[in-house]
């Protein structure tokens, strides 16, 4: 097999690593473009410099990787759930192994810190630990009928799978979607981000290692085009994307055409409920962690924070502080708490967000302006400081529309029903949030948020024993969790009949 991706990682820096290897890998291997045209840069976020070029996979390649990826399937799908799950957990292994080199790369192509990166690749190997347990325990059920006559039901893989990843958890979104397809007997072709097309390699290279078919995992390189083509092909049986709400409903519509299974986990703008009798030391932490993993940019973040009024001047005061104390800089240095966002055009939205809400009567009591580090290797970087807004309202921009940036949006609240109803009044539906110590009040409005999670005295805490997914026009199914496993596979009911055929003719 060719030299590993990661082996290239050990010595790099940020603003060092250039990759020229084949960004695709089907039937066991990396793939080379069939031609170069219509290549476009991949930038490092931390630096702004061109990291690799990405070729978009045309009808050819993606021809060849459904293929391929269908001929591993027959094969995959033939495997008793233990010898798949055994596969799974050599894959795990692998990852826990090079989980330092995997985070690395993904800060370099991602701009997360490193300290955020190791999670998420931890999250990654424990994913994929939980569906390698689960493969062997797929089961159908029995179901007894008059006469001496039963039925039976058996749990069947749908075949080739589609995963749509996007650019804010790259290695990770890889395994939340290939795991529970292939424990359930599937293959996959994964088309990462195009801003963020590296470590769905790692994971291709990973799989191959562990022993899959020539061809389970397969990676495809493109933007829309080639997430169209993935869509669009008749031996595509499922799409799983993760992204923002005007794409789902493209790939919703173009999987429509063939009847194929969809999950879509797309956007949100998240209730955050903070009751004056909370505790507010957790209060804050989560409120922090509620908006600034990841720069601002992850999905379920609490960006609308609702804070009861008798509060707010003692919350403010202490979120402002934190705020302003977060280490801003090099992402892959230890002490840095927020690197860079995506690129340039993601940090002038965010940019632009926080001038729209000074403007429509907002305040940023922090942040909110384009930072530049102090190492000149990082002038060029997608840097923001994180912002905290008061003096929000419903109507502002800021708090109706998704930022993806660092951005806080703090609203004053008077009553439990108030804040439900205008915590519910929105499009969106992906998670909410309440601290307060009424055990009866957290489950009474939990009960009543519209929203796929609700935390109670938390944050942004979502293990893979728990179903992530959304309400409204943050999507449906569920990613993550025993519930998955339906998402991939397909109920098969089997009627054996033991007496004779009752005729009515």
């Amino acid at each position: 097999m060719a030299q590993s991706i990661l082996d290239t990682i050990s010595g790099a820096t940020t603003g060092t690593l250039v990759v020229t290897e084949p960004l695709n890998f089907w039937a066991g291997k990396r793939v080379k473009p069939r031609e170069e045209k219509n290549a476009e840069p991949v930038f490092e976020p931390a630096t702004g410099r061109v990291l690799c070029q990405l070729v978009p996979c045309g009808v050819e390649e993606v021809e060849e990787a459904i293929q391929s990826a269908h001929s591993a399937y027959v094969k995959w799908s033939k495997m008793s759930g233990m010898e798949r799950g055994r596969v799974m957990l050599e894959a795990a292994r692998i990852i826990r192994e090079r989980r330092e080199k995997i985070a690395k790369l993904e800060v370099i192509n991602n701009g997360k810190c490193i300290t955020e990166a190791l999670v998420d690749v931890d999250v990654a190997w424990q994913t994929m630990e939980f569906y390698a347990g689960m493969a062997g325990t797929l089961t159908g059920q029995h179901i007894q009928l008059p006469g001496g006559a039963f039925a039976y039901t058996r749990r069947e893989a749908l075949g080739v799978c589609v995963g749509i990843g996007a650019f804010n958890y790259p290695f990770q979104i890889s395994v939340t979607k290939s795991a529970p397809a292939l424990a359930c007997g599937n293959a996959m072709v994964f088309k990462p981000s195009p801003m963020t097309p590296l470590t769905a390699l790692v994971m291709a290279e990973i799989y191959k290692e562990a022993g899959v078919p020539d061809g389970l995992f397969c990676v495809v390189q493109g933007g829309a085009e080639t997430g169209t083509l993935l869509c669009q092909h008749p031996k595509v049986a499922k799409v799983s994307f993760t992204g923002s709400v005007p794409t789902g409903k493209k790939v919703m519509e173009m999987s429509a055409k063939g009847v194929k299974q969809v999950t879509l986990e797309l956007g949100g703008k998240s209730p955050l409920i903070i009751f004056k009798d909370c505790d507010l030391e957790n209060a804050i932490r989560g409120a922090l962690m509620g908006n600034f993993l990841t720069q601002g940019q992850v999905c379920c973040n609490g960006t609308r924070v609702f804070v009861q009024r008798e509060i707010m001047p003692q919350f403010l005061e202490e979120v402002v502080k934190r705020t302003k104390a977060i280490s801003v800089g090099d992402p892959l240095l230890d002490g840095t708490r927020m690197g860079a966002l995506i690129s340039k055009p993601q940090l002038d939205k965010a940019l632009g967000f926080v001038t729209q809400a000074k403007k429509e009567g907002a305040k940023a009591l922090c942040g909110g302006d384009p930072f530049v580090p102090t190492d000149p290797k990082l002038k060029g970087g997608y840097f923001m400081s994180p912002c905290v807004l008061e003096n929000c309202r419903d109507d502002m921009t800021c708090v109706k529309e998704e930022i993806f940036g660092p951005v806080m949006s703090v609203l004053s609240f008077d009553s439990e029903d108030e804040v439900i109803q205008r915590a519910n009044n929105t499009t969106y539906g992906l998670a909410s949030g309440v601290f307060t110590r009424d055990i009866s009040r957290a489950h009474r409005v939990a009960e009543r948020l519209e929203a796929g999670t609700c935390f109670i005295n938390n944050y942004n805490n979502s293990p893979v024993e728990m179903p992530f997914g959304g309400y409204k026009m943050s999507g449906f199914g569920r990613e993550n969790g025993q519930v998955t496993i339906e998402y991939y596979s397909q109920l098969k009911t089997v009627v054996v009949e033991l007496g004779d055929v009752e005729n009515h003719f």
